[in-house]
């Protein structure tokens, strides 16, 4: 059965073409890293940290260039890896349907092939957007139809060096605690990875079962006939919100310090190759200028999300309203702006996230040796950031450095695959648009490092390959085949007598 594109239509059809694809560009490569094995126990070249969308991108591009010995852990059960269904509560994705993402330039593998596969082109033709359940959906069959290395349910502890240029792995698995050895570790633990969710200080003195970040479990049902307040302009935010709305809320204040709602998403209207490609080569004070610009301008929220809120009649937006006061009154809070009070019996903040180290316990052993860009780079004095002066400054394979040079070499096989990355590579960590690009150069860069540190043992197999391409029996040397024949002309027996020579 095919459709009007003469493709076969059906998910099993589109998994033997993305095979054959694979097979016809000779994919995956076949391994080449030499095994280890340290006190009798196998190394793992790679070790991925996250199966969220990064982290099974940079597995896929791992295996294709041969690293066959790398795992992907995942603290989460399978198929609850990422946001995409825990706390992301957008109806659909904020990008396009028609990205790429973490394709690898596939066109087998893309959302629209799978999409099509499942519902057939004319629904492709009328989708908005992906719905975000299918969208992780179309993960599960990513990581299934690839094949790729992932573990659930295993939480990393610690990440610690060793004196032999590797990296001990402790995780827990099952109430187990045992280690793994590592050459390389990728962190692809999203936005929160190297620090948590923000929440300012004046929720310090509130009871936690008052309030929430976007980024928390949040029982919404609960919220049924409150008052429900929100905190921030962003997308998540008004997610929240209209998540809060359509469980039922009496009431939703959503509080917003700016005088109106960003409106344009500047980083969208400049995408291009040449961002994707050419951000990392920029000198420093134009990569801070480029985010430090885009950071005050501010990312605006969806249209269909801020429609999906402003439908309530109950849902009252508050604009030039800093929180400046929070104060718990019996059994709700009470929430103060410049424009008043307003009583509220929960409140979310969706105020994004903050790079903080200390709040990563498996970074503990080599987080004071990371160089962040605070470190080196003073910030302009007309662009103060406080974020991106606490961003990592990162290497070409987006490996941390050290703040001294020996101070903690091990941090060189610790690569920040996570959105932290960005003001050193850009926009090639996190969101879908430029994923798989980020991913390439992820591998490529831990591609060379190991065969660097192996260097010994690839040049002692080239000496001792020996599988010859000729037997010699091909062709023969000229001269020495001309010699043959002479000397095959050459009559056995006396010399014939000599004839006499008339005189002149």
């Amino acid at each position: 059965m095919s459709d009007m594109s003469g493709f076969p239509a059906g998910l099993d059809a589109l998994e033997a073409r993305l095979q054959q694809d694979l097979a016809w560009l000779e994919l995956p490569a076949k391994a080449w890293v030499p095994t280890r094995v340290v006190d009798g126990q196998s190394v793992t070249d790679v070790v991925i940290i996250g199966a969220g969308m990064a982290g099974l991108v940079a597995s896929a591009i791992l295996k294709r260039l041969g690293v066959a010995n790398h795992i992907v852990l995942d603290k989460a059960p399978a198929g609850r890896e990422g946001p995409w269904v825990t706390f992301a509560r957008m109806r659909t994705l904020r990008s396009p349907k028609q990205l790429t993402g973490p394709a690898m330039g596939l066109p087998a593998l893309t959302f629209r092939a799978y999409y099509e596969a499942l519902h057939g082109r004319e629904a492709w033709s009328v989708l908005d957007r992906a719905p975000r359940q299918t969208w992780m959906d179309y993960l599960v069959w990513y990581r299934r139809v690839l094949d790729l290395p992932v573990r659930n349910g295993v939480t990393v502890d610690a990440i610690l060096p060793r004196s032999d240029d590797m990296l001990d792995i402790v995780c827990r698995e099952n109430g187990d605690t045992k280690t793994m050895i590592a050459r390389h570790v990728v962190l692809a633990t999203g936005r929160d990875g190297l620090g948590g969710p923000f929440v300012p200080p004046i929720a310090d003195d509130i009871v936690r079962e008052f309030w929430a970040h976007t980024a928390d479990a949040i029982d919404f049902a609960a919220l049924r006939g409150k008052r429900v307040g929100v905190v921030g302009a962003g997308a998540s935010a008004m997610d929240n919100a209209a998540t809060a709305l359509e469980a039922g809320a009496a009431r939703l204040d959503l509080f917003v310090r700016r005088t109106d709602l960003p409106r344009v998403n500047k980083f969208t209207g400049i995408g291009s190759q040449g961002v994707v490609h050419g951000f990392a080569g920029l000198p420093d004070d134009w990569k801070w200028r480029f985010l430090d610009y885009a950071m005050r301008a501010q990312t605006p929220p969806p249209r269909p999300s801020v429609l999906r809120v402003s439908a309530f009649p109950q849902a009252h937006l508050h604009l030039k309203s800093p929180i400046t006061g929070l104060e718990q009154d019996g059994d709700h809070v009470v929430v103060t702006t410049p424009k008043g009070r307003y009583p509220v019996d929960f409140l979310i903040f969706g105020t994004g996230f903050k790079i903080e180290l200390t709040n990563r316990p498996e970074l503990a052993a080599v987080a004071p040796y990371i160089r962040l860009w605070r470190d080196r780079f003073p910030a302009p004095a007309e662009m103060p950031n406080s974020e991106l002066e606490a961003s990592p400054d990162l290497g070409n394979a987006f490996e941390f450095l050290e703040t001294e040079p020996g101070a903690c070499p091990a941090l060189s096989r610790i690569h920040c695959f996570n959105f932290p990355a960005t003001l050193s590579h850009g926009k090639l960590t996190g969101d879908i648009p430029a994923i798989s690009e980020g991913a390439d150069r992820l591998a490529r860069g831990i591609v060379r490092a190991l065969f660097v540190a192996d260097r010994e043992r690839h040049f002692a197999d080239l000496q001792a390959f020996d599988t010859p391409e000729l037997l010699g029996d091909e062709w023969a040397d000229h001269e020495a085949a001309a010699d043959d024949a002479s000397n095959d002309l050459a009559l056995p027996g006396p010399s014939p007598e000599r004839t006499p020579t008339r005189n002149a």
